[in-house]
């Protein structure tokens, strides 16, 4: 039998602590798309409750890198 190589990606909870943030406030964040997506999904494409969504660390970190920072005027165009 083949190996399968096992991803591994991680929660909003450890989304938030790679980034040095609490939990909540990635709820005001614009997160990338998840990597993965372990459940339902709504017709309108929301996420109910009881599906789990993970991150892989290179997304986390292209994310953090690239995102603007606090009080950045991300309405003006460069």
């Amino acid at each position: 039998m083949a190996q399968r190589k096992t991803g591994h990606y991680r929660s909003k909870r450890q989304f938030a602590e790679r980034i040095g943030a609490k939990d909540p406030t990635l709820s005001g964040y614009d997160l990338p798309d998840a990597d993965v997506t372990i459940g339902p999904i709504n017709d309108d494409g929301t996420i109910p409750r009881g599906t789990h969504q993970g991150w892989s660390d290179a997304t986390i970190d292209e994310w953090q890198a690239n995102r603007p920072g606090r009080g950045a005027r991300t309405d003006l165009k460069k």
